[in-house]
C-alpha cells in the first residue's frame, strides 16, 4: 500500500530511507550572502547566531569601518536580537543545551548571553589565555573547550559556576614540524572518566587528551582535516587531506565504513557533521553529501551557500532561500508509508481511508489485523509524532482512534498525550515563532524548557497557552512579561504599575519583588517602590528596599512582618551604613527596633549599649553597663576609673543619689584593697566585698585594719562580730574564742540566741568540741532537750545527763544510759537512782 504525498522527499540509501523536510522558505533577502557569515545553530531546533567571518571580510571591514554585531535569528529567519560587538576578535561562538549563547574572544574573555535579549554574564578563561591568545573553541551541551595558540587546551564544564582548567599537555606528543590539523571533543557524559576528552589530529595520528594524560592512537592515515563525533558519542568521522572519509568507533578499535569524495584532496569539504547517529553529512559551499552506514552516498545541490546545524536526530541545512531538515525516516514511519508496506499500522491507516470513502473494505482491513490491532494503534500514534505535516498527523491519529474504538480494552492516555504534544509542536513550529523542534527533541528537551525558550523570545501569550494546556506553572511567564513591560514600555510609571498589577493580581506564585528589582535596575525607583507594596512577603520586600536606600520604609516593613530576624537584618545594615546619631534617631520612635538593639548590644557590644543609653538619657542603665565593664577589667586603675565614671553619670540625677554613693564606696574599697595587697602580699583583696575583706584581715591577724574598714564603711557591730567569729574559727584561734566565751557578757550581748548557736556551730564544724561546749551553758533560752543534744554532739554524756536530771526527764536519762559507756554510764545510773529511788 502506498501513500505518495507522505513519502515526498524520501530517498533510499542502502536499505534505509532518508527524508528532507522543508521547514521554512525565503529566510533572508536574495542578496543576503550567508557565505560572509559564521552560522551556529542552537540545539533542539533553536535560534541561529550569525557573525561576520573575519577571515573573509577583513578588507571590507577596513574600508567601511562597519560596526560588528552578533545577529540572533529564529530558524525561520526572523531577527530576534542584534548584539553590538566591539570587544575584540571572536574565536568561539556556540550554544548551550538551554539556548545560552557563548562568545569567546581572543584574549580569553567569555560572555554568556542567557536570554536572547542581550543580557549576559562574563568570566575569563585565565590559565595564560590572555597572554597566549585563544585560537579555536568547540562546544558541547553543558560546556566547551578552547585551544590556545600554544597548543594547550582549557576546559569549562559548566556556565553557572565556571572553573576553567588546563587539560593534559599535548605539546610533547606533537612533532616540531607538525601542527594541529583539526580537533573535536567527546562530551563527559560519553567518557569513562566523566571528563571531557579532546581528539587532536597531528601528523598521521590522533591524540586523545583528557584532564590527566595524552594517549597516541598510532594511526597512519592522517593528517585529518575534519573530526566529528556522533550525538551518542559512539562513533567518530575522520576526513583526511586526500578527501577520504572513515567512520570508526570512538574507542578507535574498529573501522565501520569508508567513502572517497573523489576530490583527491583538491577541494575538501568545508564542514563534516553527523546526521543523527546513522549517517554523516559533508558540506561544500553549495553541495551536500550524505554518507550512509556502509559508505553509500546521497548528494544534494543548492543554489546558495550552505550551513549545517546538527541535531540529535538529524541535521538542519540552512541557505538564504530555505531551511531544511534531513533525517533518517523513523522505523515506524517507514513501515507505514513505504511502497508495498504490509505492516498492521499501514493496513489500519488504509482502513481509515476506506472508511472515509464508505467502503466495506474498511471492516475487512480491521478483521485482517484484529490480532495485531493494539500494536497497530501504538504504531500510528508514534508515527503521528514524527510527522511535520498536519494532514498526516490527523490521518494517523484518526487511524489510531478508529483502531482503539474497535478494541474493548485500550488505554487512551498515550493517544491523548500525543494529541496535546502535536498541538504544542505545531504551534511552536509556526514561522512567526520559528522553533523547528521534532518530537524526539521535544521529549529530550522537556516541556518546561520549551516554554522557557518561548519566554526568552517574548512569546508570552503562546507560552501561557502552552503552559495552561499542559497543566504547568505559569508564574515565571507572568513575571518575565512584567519585567519586559517595565524595561521596554514607554508609558509613565503609574500606568505601567496599574497594568502590571491588574494583570498579575490573583495569580499564584507571583513575586512582585523580582519585577520591582527590574524597575530599580532600569532606574525607575518610584515604580519599584510602588510595585513592592504589592509584594506579600516582607522577606522579599526588605532587601530590595535597602538596596534602593528606602531605609525607613524597609525598617517599617520588617517590623510589620513580625519577623525579628528580618528586623535585626535591617538594623545591622543601617548600623553599618548610618552615623550613630542618625541610627539612634531612626530607631528611637520604634520600640521593637529599640528593644532588639538593646538586647543584642547587651550581649555583644557594650560600647553601643552605653551610647544607646546615653542618647536616651537612661543614666542608671548606662551606669550599670559601665559597672559591669568595670568588674570585668583586670587592671585595677581601669576598674577604678570606670567606677568613678559610673558614679559621675549617676551623680547628676537626684533620684540616683543612693546608687552614686554605693559606687563611690566601691571605689573607696578598691583603693583600700589595693593598699592591703601592697602591704600584705600573701593575700588578694581586690574584688572582694567588705565582709570578705574584714574576714581576711581578722584571719590574718590584722584586727586594727579590720576595725578601720569597719569604721570607714559603718559596718554594724553584730555583723562585725559574726565575721570575727568566723575568722577566728578559720584561724583556729581557740584561745581567744575560749576567753571570749568565758566573759560574762559579749561585746554585743549573749541575749541573741542565734549568735550563741553560731559560735557553737562554727567551733563544732571546725572540730573543737571544747571551745563549742563553752557556749552551751549560755544558751539559757533553749529547751533542755536541745541543750542535751548539744552536749551529746560535743561528746559529753555526763553533762547531757545533768541537763536531763535538772529537767527531771527520766526517759531522756534512760536513752542516754543506753548510749553511754564507762564512767559516764555509772554517773547516769546514779542520776537515774536519784530521780527514781525505787
Amino acid at each position: 500500500m502506498s501513500h505518495n504525498s507522505a513519502t515526498t522527499g524520501w530517498e533510499r540509501v542502502e536499505d534505509k530511507y532518508y527524508r528532507t523536510i522543508q521547514l521554512y522558505s525565503a529566510l533572508w533577502d536574495p542578496d543576503f550572502d550567508l557565505s560572509d557569515y559564521i552560522v551556529v545553530g542552537a540545539p533542539y531546533g533553536g535560534a541561529l547566531a550569525l557573525y561576520k567571518d573575519e577571515t573573509r571580510i577583513q578588507a571590507y571591514r577596513n574600508s567601511q569601518q562597519s560596526k560588528s554585531s552578533i545577529d540572533i535569528y529564529s530558524a525561520a529567519g526572523r531577527l530576534i536580537r542584534r548584539i553590538s560587538w566591539d570587544k575584540g576578535s571572536i574565536k568561539g561562538l556556540g550554544w548551550s543545551e538551554d539556548e545560552k549563547l557563548l562568545v569567546v574572544t581572543e584574549d580569553g574573555v567569555v560572555r554568556c548571553y542567557y536570554d536572547l535579549q542581550g543580557d549576559f554574564t562574563q568570566f575569563s578563561l585565565g590559565n595564560g589565555a590572555e597572554e597566549v591568545g585563544v585560537k579555536e573553541c568547540r562546544f558541547y551541551p553543558t560546556g566547551f573547550v578552547a585551544l590556545l595558540r600554544n597548543n594547550r587546551f582549557i576546559s569549562v564544564s559548566r556556565y553557572d559556576e565556571p572553573r576553567p582548567r588546563l587539560l593534559a599537555d599535548p605539546v610533547p606528543f606533537i612533532p616540531a614540524t607538525e601542527i594541529i590539523h583539526s580537533w573535536t571533543i567527546l562530551p563527559p557524559s560519553y567518557t569513562l572518566s566523566r571528563h571531557v576528552e579532546v581528539f587532536v589530529s597531528t601528523g598521521t595520528t590522533i591524540l586523545i587528551v583528557d584532564a590527566t594524560e595524552v594517549l597516541d592512537q598510532m594511526l597512519q592515515n592522517g593528517p585529518f582535516v575534519h573530526i566529528s563525533v556522533s550525538p551518542n558519542g559512539k562513533y567518530v568521522t575522520l576526513c583526511s587531506v586526500e578527501g577520504k572519509v572513515w567512520v570508526i568507533r570512538s574507542d578507535f578499535q574498529e573501522k565501520l565504513s569508508e567513502y572517497d569524495t573523489g576530490t583527491g584532496g583538491e577541494e575538501l569539504p568545508r564542514a563534516v557533521e553527523w546526521c543523527g547517529n546513522d549517517s554523516v553529512v559533508l558540506a561544500w559551499d553549495e553541495e551536500v553529501h550524505m554518507i550512509g552506514p556502509r559508505g553509500s552516498v546521497l548528494k544534494h545541490y543548492y543554489d546558495n551557500f550552505v550551513h549545517l546545524a546538527p541535531e540529535i536526530d538529524g541535521i538542519r541545512i540552512i541557505t538564504t532561500e530555505k531551511c531544511e531538515f534531513l533525517q533518517k525516516v523513523p522505523d515506524g514511519t517507514e513501515d507505514i508509508f513505504k511502497i508495498g508496506a504490509t505492516a498492521p499500522a499501514s493496513i489500519l491507516l488504509d482502513a481509515v481511508d476506506q472508511l472515509e470513502r464508505k467502503s466495506p473494505k474498511a471492516d475487512d482491513n480491521i478483521q485482517l489485523i484484529r490480532a495485531q490491532l493494539p500494536e497497530a494503534v501504538d504504531a500510528c500514534i508514534k508515527a503521528a509524532g514524527h510527522e511535520f505535516s498536519a494532514h498526516w498527523q490527523k490521518q494517523l491519529l484518526k487511524a489510531a482512534s478508529f483502531g482503539k474504538s474497535v478494541l474493548e480494552l485500550y488505554s487512551s492516555d498515550e493517544f491523548v498525550e500525543m494529541c496535546e504534544t502535536l498541538r504544542v509542536l505545531n504551534a511552536v513550529r509556526f514561522y512567526e515563532v520559528g522553533l523547528t523542534i521534532t518530537y524526539d527533541q521535544f521529549i529530550q528537551l522537556t516541556p518546561e524548557k520549551l516554554i522557557q525558550r518561548l519566554v526568552n523570545r517574548q512569546q508570552h501569550l503562546l507560552a501561557l497557552r502552552v503552559s495552561e494546556y499542559l497543566r504547568l506553572p505559569t508564574d515565571r511567564i507572568y513575571i518575565h512579561w512584567a519585567c519586559m513591560k517595565v524595561r521596554m514600555s514607554a508609558d509613565d510609571e503609574d500606568a505601567i504599575c496599574r497594568m502590571v498589577v491588574a494583570k498579575l493580581t490573583g495569580k499564584r506564585g507571583i513575586s512582585f519583588e523580582e519585577i520591582a528589582r527590574t524597575a530599580y535596575d532600569e532606574g525607575r525607583g518610584r515604580l519599584a517602590t510602588q510595585l513592592l507594596n504589592y509584594e506579600p512577603r516582607a522577606g522579599r520586600q526588605v532587601p530590595l528596599l535597602l538596596n534602593m536606600e528606602e531605609d525607613e520604609i524597609a525598617l517599617d516593613k520588617a517590623i510589620e512582618s513580625g519577623d525579628t530576624d528580618l528586623v535585626f537584618f535591617v538594623l545591622l545594615h543601617l548600623k553599618k551604613k548610618l552615623p550613630l546619631a542618625n541610627f539612634f534617631r531612626m530607631i528611637n520612635n520604634r520600640p521593637v527596633a529599640s528593644s532588639l538593639i538593646e538586647s543584642s548590644a547587651r550581649e555583644t557590644d557594650p560600647e553601643l549599649l552605653k551610647d544607646f543609653y546615653y542618647q536616651d538619657d537612661r543614666r542608671a542603665d548606662g551606669a550599670h553597663v559601665i559597672l559591669r565593664d568595670s568588674l570585668a577589667q583586670k587592671d585595677l586603675s581601669l576598674k577604678m576609673e570606670k567606677l568613678k565614671l559610673a558614679s559621675k553619670l549617676l551623680a547628676d540625677a537626684k533620684e540616683h543619689a543612693l546608687e552614686a554613693k554605693a559606687l563611690d564606696e566601691s571605689a573607696k574599697l578598691l583603693h583600700m584593697q589595693e593598699i592591703f595587697e601592697k602591704d600584705l602580699q600573701q593575700e588578694r583583696f581586690v574584688g572582694d566585698s567588705i565582709n570578705e575583706t574584714i574576714f581576711k584581715l581578722i584571719r590574718m591577724g590584722y584586727s586594727s585594719r579590720a576595725n578601720k574598714v569597719k569604721s570607714e564603711f559603718k559596718v554594724p557591730e553584730k555583723r562585725f562580730w559574726w565575721l570575727k567569729l568566723r575568722a577566728l574559727v578559720a584561724k583556729r584561734d581557740w584561745g581567744e574564742i575560749e576567753e571570749w566565751g568565758k566573759t560574762k557578757k559579749s561585746p554585743i550581748g549573749w541575749e541573741v540566741l542565734t549568735l550563741l548557736l553560731a559560735f557553737f556551730n562554727e567551733c563544732l564544724a571546725a572540730g573543737n568540741t571544747k571551745a563549742a561546749s563553752i557556749f552551751i551553758p549560755k544558751c539559757t533560752n533553749l529547751p533542755p532537750a536541745d541543750r542535751m543534744d548539744m552536749w551529746v554532739r560535743c561528746g559529753n554524756m555526763v553533762k547531757a545527763g545533768e541537763e536531763a536530771f535538772r529537767a527531771k526527764d527520766a526517759n531522756a536519762l534512760e536513752l542516754l544510759r543506753s548510749k553511754a559507756a564507762g564512767a559516764a554510764a555509772l554517773e547516769i545510773d546514779r542520776l537515774l537512782k536519784q530521780l527514781r529511788p525505787k
